[in-house]
């Protein structure tokens, strides 16, 4: 309920779930692993700019399922060294084989760039890297999510091998209002004042500002010894 979503990408979200949760009855009680060698596994990108719910979702997902969520960083598997980043890639997979979990590529954007054209050594090696991590995500019969900023830097040989593409969008005014409503625990004293709608409409925020809106103003509230009002909250988004 945390995760405020229009309803068409939650429903994705909701099927995704359903699928792994029916995994083990298709593919071992209905045999479908006699027919599908590989590519049994859910994949998805989440794709959407900064701070609009994409790794929330795979916290929420995790929690959903029940499976452990592993956020793999991606700066610190690239290697200068040749053959050293499939080598990481690889020992990723298998680490994840043994657990059963959800695998997080976040910030994709950084080895997932569109194949380019093999001008160089250098472009011949790149290309070979993102072919073996899509080679090993078709093999994994677990979760992976692959989180970006930027869609198009995905070639369509990589979408072929995607279960689900879920944009998180810029949230519209509606969407704001329901943050603005839902931000606050319910142990927090908010003033009366407060008005969600203005808010919404006056500030055009993504759900993780308006998060850190919330809490900037609770800060500047609790120091004062007060509820949480709107010059708190405006404090908090400038």
């Amino acid at each position: 309920d945390d995760l405020v979503l229009p309803a068409f990408q939650k429903k994705m979200l909701q099927d995704a779930c359903d699928q792994v949760m029916c995994h083990h009855q298709v593919y071992h009680q209905w045999k479908f692993e006699e027919k599908i060698a590989y590519g049994r596994g859910v994949s998805m990108i989440f794709y959407g700019p900064p701070g609009t719910g994409k790794t929330m979702a795979a916290q929420v997902m995790a929690n959903e399922l029940g499976m452990p969520l592993y956020r793999v960083d991606l700066s610190q598997l690239i290697s200068k060294y040749i053959g050293e980043t499939q080598k990481n890639i690889g020992r990723i997979f298998e680490e994840a084989d043994k657990c059963d979990c959800i695998l997080l590529f976040d910030e994709a954007d950084a080895i997932f760039t569109k194949r380019s054209d093999v001008s160089d050594a250098q472009d011949r090696y790149s290309n070979a890297e993102t072919a073996y991590l899509l080679q090993r995500i078709e093999q994994y019969s677990g979760v992976s999510i692959l989180a970006t900023n930027l869609l198009q830097n995905f070639d369509d040989a990589f979408r072929r091998r995607i279960s689900y593409m879920v944009h998180f969008p810029m949230p519209d005014a509606a969407l704001r209002k329901e943050l603005w409503e839902s931000i606050f625990p319910k142990d927090t004293p908010v003033a009366g004042e407060v008005d969600a709608l203005m808010l919404a409409q006056a500030f055009e925020l993504s759900g993780a500002s308006i998060k850190n809106a919330a809490l900037h103003g609770a800060l500047l509230a609790a120091s004062e010894g007060v509820p949480v009002g709107m010059k708190h909250l405006l404090g908090g988004i400038e």
